[in-house]
């Protein structure tokens, strides 16, 4: 059905009954939002253009700003940023990027980071005010971390693979072969970044000399050639074998009780349907992340991440392969769409019902990103099927028979 015969629908079911020929002219006309003014390019008469100066290249990646679905009303702060806008910090080992709430204001829980790395390229020993939750998206790296009674863990990690450090965990993250390591940072602060962390190189060259002796135990002299300025990422050599490094390692404290890292691209997915998979991660399966949940979710051509909401937190995605169509809807009411590909990222406000439609002609994978250590969705079609169908009829003037229909168990993915 095409949306402007549905609005046709939509609007013969509000005035109370079927729609005369004259009526139903007269809604072409002005199709467009339910509400008044109605929106939407259809409304124009065909005289939709935009004379003004032009950016092609950054309006074609955002049709849906140039040219709104009708449906889309009033507005509400841009829910729209990518790490492809963003600038990179270089170095010989490798680079960043990242996006925080200072770029992008309403991301008030997450900050993002992108980083590469080279094979043997170190992100310096280093620690952070707020939790680090990550996902690698390319290659294989070795991270490092000590817990807080004195417990070493170190591990490889590869694509598809989680890590999590809690708050004030010092860590170490070493680019492996052949090409190194690409990954995405999640911090459980909007305000967090790259570029605010605690460096240990930092630390022990703006601590004096004779206090270094006292601390570590070893001649004053030790420490003569410390660097004067942050490393951040430098270019090393590829380390050795991960046994040998666990092995050097190993104290009589033992091991932490949980793992640090999560195989989240191996696990079977909570949900599979004909159109898609998802697959969550949270303190109930990766039990050291206690701040942050996520799902990995993937959506074949023609379908959509169902119309839902989450009531525990915000959600911030990122978008890895494919192409996206999100609207929000918000109180007021509001109603807004975006576009997304790979390296984007979408911010859902708490609670905001929103869908997620696969507009490209490949699978869509993405990430979604909570403060939070639970994961929790709201359906609504799983609301609607759940609800007294006397009532659901009543409020949406649908026919029972529909109603009866609609989906008893959570979807995720439609169509099914």
């Amino acid at each position: 059905m095409s949306i402007l015969s549905r609005r046709k629908m939509l609007a013969a079911s509000a005035a109370g009954g079927v729609m005369t020929a004259t009526a139903a002219a007269h809604a072409a006309v002005v199709f467009g939002n339910p509400d008044d003014p109605p929106q939407g390019a259809i409304n124009t008469g065909g005289a939709f253009t935009d004379p003004g100066p032009q950016n092609p290249a950054l309006a074609n990646n955002l049709p849906s700003f140039e040219n709104p679905p009708a449906t889309d009303v009033g507005g509400m702060p841009v829910f729209w940023s990518s790490f492809n806008i963003a600038p990179k910090r270089v170095q010989n080992g490798g680079w960043a990027r990242q996006v925080s709430s200072n770029a992008f204001p309403i991301s008030t829980t997450i900050a993002g980071v992108n980083m590469r790395l080279n094979a043997g390229g170190v992100r310096e020993l280093h620690w952070h005010q707020a939790a680090e939750w990550a996902v690698m998206t390319y290659g294989h790296a070795r991270i490092t971390t000590l817990d807080t009674e004195g417990r070493p863990f170190i591990a490889d990690v590869k694509t598809g693979d989680l890590w999590y450090f809690p708050p004030g965990l010092p860590h170490s993250l070493q680019g492996l072969g052949p090409d190194g390591a690409e990954f995405v940072l999640a911090f459980d602060n909007g305000a967090a970044g790259e570029y605010n962390t605690l460096l240990v190189t930092e630390w022990i060259a703006h601590t004096p000399p004779e206090v270094l002796a006292k601390n570590f135990g070893v001649p004053v002299e030790s420490f003569q050639h410390i660097p004067l300025a942050q490393r951040w990422i430098f270019q090393s050599d590829l380390p050795g074998s991960l046994a040998a490094d666990q092995e050097a390692v190993a104290t009589s404290a033992g091991s932490p009780p949980h793992p640090f890292i999560f195989r989240l691209s191996d696990m079977k997915p909570n949900k599979i349907t004909a159109s898609g998979t998802v697959q969550i991660a949270d303190s109930t399966n990766f039990t050291v992340s206690k701040t942050v949940a996520a799902a990995l979710v993937t959506v074949k051509p023609g379908g959509m991440r169902e119309m839902h909401w989450h009531p525990n937190a915000d959600e911030w995605q990122y978008y890895v392969s494919g192409q996206a169509r999100m609207t929000v809807f918000d109180a007021g009411p509001s109603a807004v769409t975006a576009d997304f590909r790979p390296g984007d990222i979408g911010y859902v406000v708490k609670n905001l019902g929103h869908y997620i439609e696969n507009t490209g002609k490949t699978d869509l994978v993405f990430l979604e990103i909570f403060k939070t250590d639970r994961y929790e969705e709201v359906s609504l079609a799983n609301w609607l099927a759940l609800t007294p169908p006397t009532q659901v009829a009543a409020t949406l003037n649908l026919d029972p028979a529909v109603i009866a229909r609609f989906p008893k168990v959570r979807p995720e993915v439609v169509p099914t």
